[in-house]
């Protein structure tokens, strides 16, 4: 395991993503071409054919109970996404499991799969609490509804076990608002999960490397191509200091073993950036402001010194690198421009515009045969053509971002929230909003960009931090 210490206190609450500096602060509110067939499109909570997007407001008031958090998701369509299609879901969220409280940050953490086997995704809401459980709500042919309490503060889906059917894995813990890790207990169950909660067999998370920590984060993708998803995590390890673990999926005993990955204190993301059939490691490392790139091969990742490192002083890449930066605060892998290798897009919210501190930027760095390159990359901010909004100083444009392909025209889209949008004067946090940026075979561009906060989608408002996290 990686041990990536943080130096410089910033603007990036923890709640806006990985925490890349300054320790652990308490979290607000305290007392995360054609469509294709139906049935096979991931993060599809509808089964339209269309991928769907699910913002987080995990420090928002719900019903009286500052930093209950609530979950937006905003449905894709042919014309991408739209104010008018939506869902917002919280604990006061009829068949919900629970009630709103204080300080639980219901959205925090976000992760989707097909849990039911019914063809449609489903949508498990993380939160921050010890104490509190998860939620699966359920996807429908109308959209998101229902749900089951899981016990774990964090999850993340993916068929582990090469079987055919999602599973989950369960973290049990919280996030510690102090020095001290509150430690994690980690499970998983197989799939296919009931609506009533119940797995079809439990397994055993197969490493104790985590237990000491609290997972902040989770990624899944096949680094090695045995057809078992593997598992990537940001973990707090206590004093401030943020790691990085990875665990491959073996065949017989517990579910995963310990492997050696890049170091790091930011968010991290699986896609196969070169082509070769694995899934590539994409570990931002904010303190440094790069990106660390570890390639998949049939024997797990590729040897260290085959590692390679991205900035912002990569020829090509817009902006240059500066450590208040935090380039790979938050990063997500998709295919862009369609040409079969995985992009990947990476916010670099302590981005300084002007005399802006905080402003942000997100950059989009492209795949290809011999792995990710800075030519060609696109960066984009509040100050860029076509992009609705202003710069301002702490808004942290690009504390998250997501890549899916929500118009389902054959190119993965661009969400990029700036969760301290419009922000109380001398607070801590924001609003909060999200930018949607439509893709094209040429990458990204801005002539139907879309951007909406919580006062669009009828959402509560005040120190939301919406766009928190997203799915």
């Amino acid at each position: 395991m990686s041990n990536s210490r943080t130096h410089k206190a910033w603007s990036v609450p923890l709640i806006a993503g990985v925490l890349a500096l300054g320790g652990i602060p308490a979290l607000a509110g305290s007392a995360g071409a054609a469509p294709e067939s139906v049935h096979s499109v991931q993060d599809d909570f509808n089964g339209d054919g269309y991928k769907d997007l699910a913002v987080g407001a995990p420090t928002a008031t719900v019903g009286g109970r500052q930093g209950a958090g609530y979950v937006t998701v905003m449905y894709g369509g042919p014309q991408g996404l739209t104010k008018d299609h939506r869902t917002t879901i919280s604990r006061s969220t009829s068949g919900v499991p629970g009630d709103p409280a204080a300080g639980e940050n219901f959205g925090f953490q976000l992760s989707t799969g097909d849990l039911d086997g019914d063809g449609r995704t489903d949508l498990i809401i993380g939160q921050a609490s010890p104490t509190r459980d998860a939620v699966v709500v359920w996807g429908g042919q109308n959209g998101l509804s229902g749900g089951v309490s899981v016990p774990a503060a964090t999850t993340r889906a993916g068929d582990f076990d090469g079987d055919g059917k999602q599973d989950l894995v369960l973290f049990r813990g919280g996030r510690a608002l102090g020095d001290d890790p509150l430690g994690t207990r980690a499970t998983v169950w197989r799939g296919p999960i009931s609506r009533a909660g119940k797995p079809a067999a439990t397994r055993d998370f197969g490493s104790t490397a985590v237990k000491p920590y609290d997972v902040l984060y989770a990624a899944a993708g096949d680094v090695n191509g045995d057809g078992r998803d593997d598992l990537a995590l940001t973990v707090y390890l206590g004093d401030g200091g943020i790691g990085s673990q990875l665990y491959l999926a073996r065949a017989s005993g517990g579910a995963f073993t310990f492997a050696a990955s890049p170091e790091g204190s930011g968010q991290v993301a699986l896609g196969d950036v070169d082509g070769d059939g694995f899934d590539d490691v994409v570990r931002g490392v904010p303190n440094d402001s790069t990106v660390t790139v570890a390639l998949g091969s049939a024997s797990g990742l590729k040897p260290e010194s085959t590692w390679k490192s991205y900035s912002q002083d990569a020829a090509g890449v817009p902006g240059g690198k500066e450590e208040e930066d935090a380039f790979g605060h938050a990063v997500s892998a998709g295919d862009v421009n369609g040409d079969g290798y995985a992009d990947v897009a990476v916010g670099a919210p302590g981005e300084r515009l002007g005399d802006k501190d905080g402003a942000g930027m997100v950059n989009v760095l492209y795949g290809g045969p011999a792995g990710l390159t800075g030519t060609g990359a696109q960066g984009f901010s509040q100050d860029t053509e076509g992009v609705p909004g202003a710069v301002e100083a702490s808004d942290n444009f690009g504390d998250a971002v997501s890549v899916l392909d929500i118009d389902g025209n054959g190119w993965a889209d661009l969400a990029a929230a700036a969760s301290r949008e419009n922000m109380v004067e001398g607070g801590n946090s924001g609003e909060g909003a999200v930018w949607s940026l439509r893709a094209r075979a040429t990458g990204i561009v801005t002539d139907a960009a879309f951007a909406f906060g919580p006062r669009a989608v009828g959402a509560p408002i005040e120190r939301a931090s919406f766009g928190g996290s997203l799915s």
